[in-house]
């Protein structure tokens, strides 16, 4: 496996390129009949003051709705017109556009794309009718019970950093935006030193470069200079250093939920998260994962557990969370807090670690398959790290991740004793 897992930087070789105005791009030629184009945008809802939170989201929706040059509901009918995709997300840290085109058509159709992002008219008639698609959005977010017990596991998990708000923001304060406050918005972060473009299928490189500089270069509007910026956010916040309680009854649910958060590095101390991401693959990835085995397989005392170690730009989150009866929560709790013990007091198995190390393995060769896979993992990369190079590495990394290290991240930051925990109770 180790000889396999450091060939696999060799299935990619893009290249990065600088242009003077702070745009970066990076482009790979692959042998599969498609062309993505990543716009990778570094504003996410962390930014936002709270009383624009919601923003970021509301501005992705806006985009699509026209420019000087496309009209409202002309760029969809032509990506369309064409068999080509398009697509976009917002989260806490970046907002992410792309399309998916033929190699024959994306030197026509990439134009569209960079211009609808960068030159977006935000016109008000058109803010107005979106503002209720937004809202929307929200009500049937919060009627989401998946969606509540995530975000009330947020709120436990911070305390002022801004991941304890909802991306898509409160109903109130979309109410009250105006369309004015988008165009300064867009006109702040929506400039070429702040986005990554990456461009992945079979064209030659040179040529993906040239039509993404030659698009950005016409479709810069040089005429509104941005304002000026203050993309500086809180420090981490300090461990917890007791057991932290909330508990909500939610009549929607058929079980109980059980949410346990742990705060820990995020994606500017990367070094730090390989070690979390395995002890979360060895937990609770899988029918042999330890707490589903235990918990779910044995013992019958969940439906349901899944552990995850998610890794915003400033501070992560390890998060275990478990559906069960409400007589059975005071049983599940006592369960997990026995296996975080373990994983501090006894050496991780050789066995236990490779069955994770060949998941890492396996996942990282099928999210290389697709140009757009390729520019996802490029995009985020650099765009939150300001490198790619550890979307090659990921599986090598891991790879050395052995059971001290795993001991010594367990002890530093998975506390048995130190932790929130959310539970949501359908009576």
């Amino acid at each position: 496996m180790t000889s396999t897992l450091l060939n696999f930087p060799r299935l990619n070789s893009p290249k990065l390129y600088q242009l003077p105005d702070g745009l970066t791009i990076v482009a790979e030629q692959m042998p599969v009949e498609a062309v993505n184009l990543s716009l990778w945008v570094n504003v996410g809802s962390a930014i936002e003051s709270d009383t624009i939170n919601g923003m970021a989201h509301f501005l992705e929706h806006m985009v699509f709705k026209g420019t000087e040059r496309l009209a409202s509901g002309e760029f969809e009918r032509r990506i369309e017109e064409q068999g080509a995709v398009t697509n976009a997300a917002t989260s806490q840290d970046y907002t992410h556009y792309y399309i998916t085109t033929a190699p024959k058509d994306f030197a026509e159709l990439a134009p569209l794309q960079i211009d609808v992002v960068l030159n977006a008219s935000i016109l008000n008639e058109a803010f107005e009718r979106e503002r209720l698609v937004v809202l929307e959005e929200i009500r049937r977010s919060e009627d989401n019970p998946r969606r509540r017990t995530f975000q009330r596991a947020m709120e436990m998990a911070f305390d002022k950093l801004p991941y304890r708000r909802p991306v898509l923001g409160p109903e109130t304060v979309i109410s009250q935006l105006q369309p004015q406050h988008m165009r300064d918005f867009h006109a702040t972060w929506y400039q070429p030193h702040s986005i990554t473009a990456v461009a992945v299928g079979n064209l030659p490189v040179e040529e993906l470069i040239e039509i993404v500089a030659l698009c950005f270069e016409q479709a810069v509007n040089t005429q509104h200079s941005p304002l000026t910026t203050h993309h500086s956010l809180a420090h981490p916040e300090s461990p917890f250093t007791e057991i932290i309680r909330k508990e909500f009854v939610d009549e929607s649910l058929q079980q109980a939920r059980l949410v346990m958060v742990w705060r820990v590095p995020g994606l500017n101390q990367l070094e730090k998260t390989y070690a979390l991401h395995v002890l979360a693959g060895i937990l609770g990835h899988g029918l042999t994962s330890r707490l589903v085995r235990d918990l779910r397989e044995e013992q019958g005392l969940v439906s349901h557990i899944s552990v995850s170690n998610m890794t915003q730009q400033l501070q992560g989150t390890f998060y275990i969370t478990a559906y069960c009866k409400v007589e059975n929560l005071s049983d599940v709790e006592v369960g997990i807090v026995q296996h975080i013990r373990n994983l501090q007091t006894e050496m991780v198995k050789e066995a236990e670690i490779a069955r994770v190390r060949t998941k890492v393995a396996n996942r990282f060769i099928f999210a290389n398959e697709t140009p757009s896979d390729r520019a996802t993992l490029y995009g985020y990369y650099q765009s939150m790290v300001g490198d790619f190079e550890p979307a090659l590495n990921y599986p090598a990394r891991i790879q050395t991740q052995d059971a001290t290290h795993l001991m010594q991240a367990a002890q530093e930051y998975l506390s048995p004793d130190a932790y929130g925990v959310v539970v949501l109770k359908p009576y």
